[in-house]
């Protein structure tokens, strides 16, 4: 399963990139304001920024709403970077957007998908990655987790190359969930990630070593 950081904070992706299992980043528009960076020559070059802190897909969402805005805002997008995959988001125009992007090479990760039926569509089109939000199904007392499972099983039966990338990831044992589920791709804030180093019998363990070492070299 591949490990995407959700973020545009720079110093979370240097130092989830130097833990050494860091496979790309995903963030938005209301990441990048987040981090202070509006507009649009800042966000590009915050994009062009994060590309050159990391070696793999650096998802980079689209504003446009429109078939042609998304169309012409993705070419240029693609252009920043061979790691940039153009996000678009899960509409008819978007779909369009998709197929077309698909037959000219360009990668593309379907976003705001909350449903099996469209996450088939982002397959057929030729997603290269489609992108179910957990958590915020979790919020309205939707089973999350099932749905990555249902696509999965739909992936499955007919052989599409889409990759599930498991959005909206809350806390540590979303991820654990998601590899038990087949996940492809899990997409994190960094203390998510973190979370995945703790356990207490590792720090007694170590405690205890560290303390026998010391008896014998006293």
């Amino acid at each position: 399963m591949k490990f995407f950081i959700d973020t545009a904070n720079l110093e979370q992706i240097q130092e989830a990139e130097a833990l050494g299992i860091l496979d790309g980043v995903t963030t938005n528009p209301s990441l990048m304001a987040k981090e202070g960076i509006t507009g649009h020559d800042n966000i590009i070059n915050h994009y062009k920024t994060i590309c050159k802190n990391v070696s793999g897909d650096v998802s980079a969402e689209v504003i446009a709403t429109d078939y042609e805005g998304m169309i012409e805002e993705g070419k240029a997008l693609a252009r920043l970077d061979h790691l940039i995959v153009v996000k678009i988001p899960m509409t008819r125009d978007g779909i369009k957007a998709i197929k077309y992007f698909s037959t000219e090479g360009i990668k593309t990760n379907c976003t705001l998908v909350f449903s099996v039926g469209q996450a088939l569509l982002a397959a057929k089109a030729g997603a290269t990655y489609v992108s179910p939000f957990i958590g915020r199904l979790d919020d309205i007392t939707t089973d999350g987790l099932a749905l990555i499972a249902e696509i999965r099983q739909v992936y499955d039966n007919y052989g599409y190359e889409t990759q599930i990338l498991a959005a909206s990831i809350r806390h540590t044992m979303h991820i654990i969930d998601c590899a038990k589920l087949g996940a492809d791709v899990i997409t994190a804030p960094l203390n998510a990630i973190d979370g995945l180093f703790n356990h207490p019998l590792t720090d007694i363990g170590l405690a205890k070593f560290l303390a026998d070492y010391k008896k014998g070299n006293s």
